[in-house]
């Protein structure tokens, strides 16, 4: 599954998603945990439903204090406790560590500006060069094979612990230098970097040869990018269809997932959730384009707020969707601040779709399954639908 670097750092699966605020990641390569908005009165929490397995704040707090007071890491008892409690998501990071989950947040990262995948054989091989980074600075592109990570063999290795190197430990700061073992061909060097503060590009929008359409491809909802989403379909020329590529995107903020599908809706529901008993709703916006032809592109990447995405415009009857069955991580974490510093990130519910579906660990199996060429059918189904492409 494609990651960008812009992913903030290897954890285990149930340790994460990616991104996440008081969400996340940008993950992109691994899960991502949905949160709640630092405007709390524009953005209520999120999803959720009964929670079978998760970790009690207080409990959690109580044993970093006995454990601090013991002369021990507060964050590793913690950690012990959200472990036993069977909590999936749940997770505890450094101060330093949250830091930069909430700059990611902001649409901003320390790395060296490309992102990678696994292709057969194991091999790693560069799929994108962010344009001004170092990596592209340097010549590398895409289409490059990763061979070594400050001498660390990297094949066969997950494309979460590929990135967490590129990142390095910390994640490291920017200045720091990483030596990149690459190869083009029959030509092997080693490249030595210099990580950069650099900015995600978590919206892209190009048109699409040979027809009346444009491709909008979200890597993750970071702030502003439900925005941009809206500006992309509202700047599309009329009659033009709309291709949303939600493939590899590990989630991100909820509200900006409710925005990006008001784009197409006009107004009415996107998900439902029961916050400690309580029931709530997320609706969309009004006066969303409910008329251009629309195929939202899904994967075994597509999580978290991508889900509740892809949910909304399935049930609602507003896109086709096309691809693979997404991830299944339908649960949302509520951020709280430890005694040592540390940041304890608990699940706190589970949403449902429109039509009352449950995502988490189920995912979402598109109207069209497909395996190889996914994005070559997704268009010929545009197409079909008067879109183009």
């Amino acid at each position: 599954m494609p990651g960008p670097e812009v992913t903030l750092r290897p954890r285990g699966i149930r340790r994460g998603a990616a991104l996440t605020l008081v969400f996340a990641a940008v993950l992109v390569t691994a899960a991502a945990t949905d949160c709640w908005q630092r405007d709390e009165a524009k953005s209520p929490p999120l999803p959720a439903r009964s929670i079978a397995a998760t970790a009690d704040h207080e409990e959690v707090a109580a044993a970093a204090a006995r454990a601090m007071a013991d002369g021990k890491s507060g964050k590793e008892a913690a950690e012990e406790v959200v472990s036993r409690s069977g909590d999936r998501w749940g997770a505890v990071y450094g101060p330093a560590e949250y830091e930069e989950f909430t700059q990611a947040l902001d649409g901003e990262y320390t790395g060296v500006g490309l992102s990678v995948e696994r292709v057969p054989g194991g091999r790693v091989e560069v799929t994108r060069v962010q344009s001004g980074g170092p990596a592209g600075r340097a010549g590398v592109r895409e289409g490059d094979r990763l061979r070594t990570i400050d001498g660390r063999p990297v094949a066969n290795r997950s494309v979460t612990e590929v990135v967490g190197l590129l990142r390095g430990d910390g994640p490291a700061r920017a200045g720091s230098s990483v030596v990149l073992g690459l190869e083009r061909g029959a030509r092997e060097w080693r490249e030595t970097l210099r990580r950069a503060r650099l900015t995600t590009e978590a919206v892209t929008v190009e048109p699409l040869t040979g027809g009346d359409a444009v491709l909008i491809r979200v890597a993750s909802f970071t702030k502003g990018s439900g925005e941009r989403v809206r500006d992309a379909v509202r700047a599309a020329p009329e009659g033009h269809g709309v291709l949303l590529d939600l493939r590899g995107n590990g989630g991100g903020l909820v509200a900006e997932a409710v925005t990006a599908a008001s784009a197409f809706l006009d107004g009415g529901l996107v998900a439902t959730y029961d916050m400690r008993g309580e029931q709530r709703a997320l609706h969309a916006e009004p006066g969303g384009d409910t008329a251009r032809p629309l195929v939202a592109l899904v994967d075994g990447g597509t999580m978290s707020a991508a889900e509740l995405v892809t949910g909304a415009l399935q049930d609602r009857g507003r896109a086709v969707t096309v691809g693979s069955r997404t991830f299944g991580k339908g649960s949302v974490q509520m951020p709280s601040r430890l005694p040592d510093g540390s940041v304890a990130e608990l699940t706190v519910g589970h949403y449902r779709t429109p039509a009352g579906h449950s995502v988490d660990g189920r995912g979402i199996s598109p109207d069209l399954v497909v395996g190889e060429r996914a994005e070559e059918r997704a268009r010929t189904v545009l197409s079909g639908l008067g879109g183009g492409a």
